[in-house]
């Protein structure tokens, strides 16, 4: 049996046995606790990096603002090709280059709605922004998680490639009158009296205009937004989502064949595409 003192002893010691167990607890809660919130505080201070509408601006470009060249009084052929390209190509790659911005902020966001994080003033309204810029007129009403998902798949680039042999193709290298007085390189049309020119061959119930743009900056925009979010060009952003996915390279090749709706021609004018894409690659400075 134990004598008295070594009982007291005994419990004594349980007691600071005790006593220092509850102090390695609260140490290993607190210590997780402080890195639960320094995490989220992380995650906020990435975030609040990422997200915000000043992180959206890429300083416009003086060579947008200027008249169109008049590629038609070049008389080389490959001159004019490449005249035509170069006069494109830095609107093109500052387009894409506000995309991978706002592409940035897409995955910031649903990052934080995957870690419960509520946004502040200022990320609302980059998501509200960037939803409106994306959301078509006819798409239903989405949840939060569901308008990320709906913003993954169409905030996203357009190979630089595609943009140039579709401009090429839609305003007869440069020479169309769309492109010379409106900036209009791509055929899109407007539907309010007044936003455009009235095509000569326009039926007579038919109420559309091509589109004149204040800039090329404008038309640009324009051009990767409507194939970005339109219905009609849902199979090119499956084919790019799909590349994606597999982590394969999203090429002008690619893409062109979820175009069959930009024309009436359909594949003809895919085929006409992939052609122009084939013979004139090396008068562009791309590997789009």
């Amino acid at each position: 049996m134990l004598s008295h003192n070594q009982t007291m002893m005994s419990r004594y010691f349980m007691r600071n046995v005790v006593k220092i167990c509850v102090v390695i607890i609260a140490v290993i809660i607190t210590t997780v606790t402080l890195i639960v919130l320094l995490q989220q505080s992380k995650i906020k201070d990435v975030a609040q990096d990422i997200i915000s509408l000043d992180g959206l601006h890429i300083p416009s470009l003086d060579s947008s603002t200027k008249p169109v060249p008049v590629f038609s009084d070049y008389i080389d052929v490959i001159e004019k090709k490449r005249a035509f390209f170069a006069y494109l190509q830095p609107e093109i790659q500052r387009q894409n280059e506000i995309i991978l911005k706002e592409r940035e902020m897409v995955f910031a966001l649903q990052k934080m709605m995957l870690q419960q994080q509520d946004f502040n003033q200022y990320q609302q309204e980059v998501f509200n922004q960037l939803a409106k810029k994306y959301q078509f007129s006819s798409d239903k009403k989405l949840s939060l998680e569901q308008t990320l998902k709906m913003l993954i798949k169409r905030v996203d680039t357009i190979p630089e490639a595609l943009v140039l042999v579709q401009a090429a193709n839609e305003s007869g290298w440069g020479a169309s009158r769309f492109a010379q007085q409106g900036y209009n390189f791509f055929g899109l049309w407007c539907f309010k009296k007044g936003c455009g020119f009235v095509p000569k061959q326009r039926n007579d119930n038919a109420v559309h205009e091509v589109a004149k743009f204040r800039d090329l900056s404008h038309a640009v925009m324009t051009y990767t937004r409507n194939l970005n979010r339109h219905y009609a060009y849902k199979d090119l952003r499956m084919i790019r989502q799909n590349l994606r996915q597999a982590d394969k390279p999203v090429s002008a090749k690619a893409l062109a064949a979820g175009l069959s709706s930009y024309s009436e021609r359909g594949q003809a004018y895919i085929d006409e595409l992939l052609s122009m894409l084939r013979v004139n690659r090396k008068h562009m400075d791309t590997a789009g």
